[in-house]
């Protein structure tokens, strides 16, 4: 049986690949140079990195869009994670480029994201001296938190496409860029299957100029974006068809205005800056921080020591942690 080790995929990667795509014998490395592994390219180790580690299986419990929802199919932040990298990677391999780059940044592209979705991101953003952006929280938890404080010592290439992932400059390989716009199309589409599961609309309710367009169903508009992606991008810039592209952009317009910013969809969130502003204000104390943070807050200070803490809370964590501090208890008699 034929085994291929990493020089023989680095090899095939050489001779498929797109003159845009990123060769994982290029990359420019890590922070710490390690020795590399015999048969994982550095990309594949990236991603098996991210997999194992505690951020990554925390996103099961953190909040995609709606809070507390009643029901086991609503998207969860890891949920959203898995079709963003599958959305990613058709097009990685649609357009000849590194699906496992492409893969790597995507799975760790919301690491560094708060409990109870953006609303959570709102309320540290308000808080914490120099404002909180999940992407850069992301890389922050890949650099510094994760295995105790000594990172996951990822490649420059994947460390970028998670900072670039959302906004800013774009990310300055095709694959880092490819997670950004994979990232636009997944959430827009599963949030509009799960805010028809949650009642706030129905899928027939969007309108012509938008349905006619991209279609009328969540596979369909997938399928119609995607096609679009990769038919215009072969440079490894991506882009849109201009009829496809309109229609996208006002389809996230349509889901600002009738779920992101919908009274019913967002009641629970009315709750989230009060509980992230109290746990905050309670972990300033240096003797109420947990073990492990307290390095970073003699290092950096109480203020960001507290912020990596509740940036990493799950939601059920972060609930029970301001029930324990500030919910009284009955006395067993």
């Amino acid at each position: 049986m034929a085994v291929r080790d990493r020089e023989q995929i680095q090899e095939l990667e050489e001779k498929i690949l797109s003159p845009y795509a990123s060769l994982s014998k290029n990359t420019r490395g890590r922070k710490i140079p390690e020795e590399e592994c015999s048969l994982r390219t550095p990309y594949q180790r990236d991603r098996d990195r991210i997999i194992h580690c505690k951020a990554f299986r925390r996103l099961k419990h953190k909040t995609q869009v709606f809070l507390s929802p009643e029901g086991d199919h609503y998207r969860t932040r890891l949920t959203h994670t898995l079709e963003v990298a599958q959305i990613a990677r058709t097009i990685a391999r649609a357009l000849m480029l590194n699906e496992d780059l492409t893969e790597a940044i995507s799975l760790g592209h919301d690491l560094g994201h708060t409990p109870f979705g953006h609303a959570g991101e709102h309320a540290l953003n308000g808080l914490v001296p120099g404002g909180f952006r999940h992407y850069e929280q992301s890389v922050r938890v890949v650099e510094r938190l994760e295995k105790g404080g000594r990172g996951l010592n990822l490649t420059e290439e994947v460390r970028d496409g998670i900072l670039c992932h959302t906004t800013g400059r774009q990310a300055f390989t095709a694959e880092g860029r490819i997670v950004r716009v994979a990232d636009r199309i997944a959430y827009l589409n599963h949030d509009i299957d799960d805010a028809e599961r949650a009642g706030v609309f129905r899928e027939q309710d969007l309108p012509e100029s938008i349905a006619g367009v991209l279609g009328r169903s969540k596979s369909k508009r997938i399928d119609t974006l995607v096609r679009s992606v990769v038919r215009n991008s072969a440079d490894g810039q991506m882009r849109m068809d201009p009829e496809i592209r309109r229609a996208f952009d006002a389809l996230a317009e349509f889901m600002d205005s009738h779920v992101y910013r919908n009274p019913y969809a967002k009641s629970e969130e009315t709750k989230v800056p009060r509980l992230i502003g109290a746990l905050y204000e309670y972990l300033l104390k240096p003797e109420h921080l947990p073990e492990d943070m307290r390095p970073i807050a003699e290092q950096e200070g109480c203020d960001r020591a507290a912020c990596d803490f509740i940036a990493g809370m799950t939601d059920h964590y972060a609930v029970q942690l301001f029930e324990k501090i500030y919910i009284p208890k009955s006395w067993k008699l």
